[in-house]
């Protein structure tokens, strides 16, 4: 299979393949590799599998010598990118862009080869960070508010009447400003940055740059088949244990596995159809073990297969719990359960109190007003999210 037949596997929209094929020949033939962007705002502390999906892409073209540009969004971030919402993504603090960042390199470095030489890694902040007002009124002459407003979430609002702020419609240009900066030849992203990858295309003409070709990736379901977020439970991150990622995809549907072993794995079109034509736990199985196996090692990913069927087939408590130390004192269940890493935010532990899906003790508890109370001389207690998460909380 061709480097242009790899890409296509994992692409949606290639804009234009004829563009890409005659780069990569070119570059093939003696001429410069190519630059192949990737950004990435660091909203949160960790990089999920949808995440990784343009990250695989962006590794297949280092393998065949290309340079990956990563740039961590840390000026973008702080902006906020309205990105398949109906509102505003808050922007964040420079502390918490700082703290996120440090993680996204972390995590993206499991994938892709980071070190100097073999990849490019940029903060937009860097240019950014140096604009006046005046810079940004000749950013914003790039393009019309007409133009920006075709951007599908930003069309959703103006019919449904809810607001489109200012300061939002200069994300698209941010971004394709970046692709400026850095010279991009190749520029990848989920089927949502299609609007804002053109927009880079567009402000590198404006520049005198050859365009970018514009690569979109499928968006990977979540496990539950909705769009995988953690306010849905439903992600598997990149730095979760071995026995959490391994557990999580085993909770995946029959269903969503053809999608995610050609998008999370390494397996030929052939041998996916040989899994898919098996056992439905046999197939899960060997798609757990691979996304386990190129995160961390083949050793993780048979060791985590191990202990899921010790833990489930057997009914058995996992042995190596992690224990939380907190103050004496009254707790609300869903703020507790956050609080000590069962829960990205007290909206979903309290959607999954009222589903049956915590345990505290073995207990099922449905309330959530339950208060929990953490005494000085108490006894660790359990607490249990689903079937494969688990934390000891004692008093400090």
């Amino acid at each position: 299979m061709s480097l242009l037949q790899e890409i296509q596997r994992l692409s949606s929209e290639i804009i234009s393949a004829d563009q890409l094929e005659k780069m990569l020949t070119q570059s093939a033939a003696g001429g410069a590799p190519l630059r192949v962007k990737f950004g990435i705002d660091p909203t949160f502390t960790d990089v999920h599998l949808g995440h990784a999906v343009p990250i695989r892409l962006l590794r297949l073209f280092q393998k065949h010598g290309h340079l990956p540009v990563l740039i961590i969004g840390d000026g973008t971030a702080r902006l906020g990118d309205p990105t398949g919402r109906n509102d505003q993504r808050p922007p964040l603090t420079e502390k918490d862009v700082a703290r996120n960042s440090a993680t996204y390199l972390e995590q993206i470095g499991t994938l892709v080869d980071l070190s100097p030489g073999a990849s490019e890694v940029r903060q937009n902040s860097e240019w950014f960070g140096k604009m006046d007002f005046f810079d940004c009124l000749k950013l914003a002459s790039a393009s019309t508010a007409a133009r920006l407003l075709e951007r599908e979430d930003f069309k959703n609002r103006m019919r449904e009447n809810l607001p489109v702020h200012l300061h939002e419609m200069m994300y698209p240009l941010m971004q394709g400003y970046d692709s400026v900066q850095v010279c991009a030849d190749v520029e990848l992203g989920g089927n949502d940055q299609l609007f804002n990858l053109h927009m880079g295309r567009q402000m590198q003409e404006r520049a005198g740059q050859r365009p970018q070709v514009c690569i979109t990736t499928p968006l990977l379901m979540g496990t539950d088949g909705r769009k995988m977020s953690k306010s849905y439970g439903n992600h598997v991150g990149l730095n979760a244990n071995p026995n959490d990622m391994y557990g999580k995809v085993m909770s995946l549907s029959d269903e969503g596995m053809g999608e995610w072993f050609r998008l999370a794995t390494d397996f030929s079109d052939a041998e996916i159809a040989v899994f898919l034509s098996g056992h439905p736990r046999l197939a899960k199985d060997a798609l757990a073990q691979s996304i386990v196996g190129g995160i961390y090692s083949v050793k993780a990913a048979v060791s985590a297969a191990d202990a899921f069927i010790q833990q489930f087939r057997n009914n058995e408590t996992p042995a190596d719990i992690p224990l939380k130390k907190i103050a004496v004192g009254s707790y609300a269940l869903p703020a507790l359960l956050k609080d000590v890493g069962l829960g990205a935010s007290t909206t979903e532990t309290r959607r999954l109190i009222a589903g049956g899906g915590v345990r505290m003790n073995g207990t099922v508890i449905q309330d959530v007003n339950y208060l929990v109370q953490i005494e000085a001389d108490g006894e660790a207690l359990l607490l249990q999210v689903g079937k494969r998460r688990f934390v000891h909380v004692l008093a400090n």
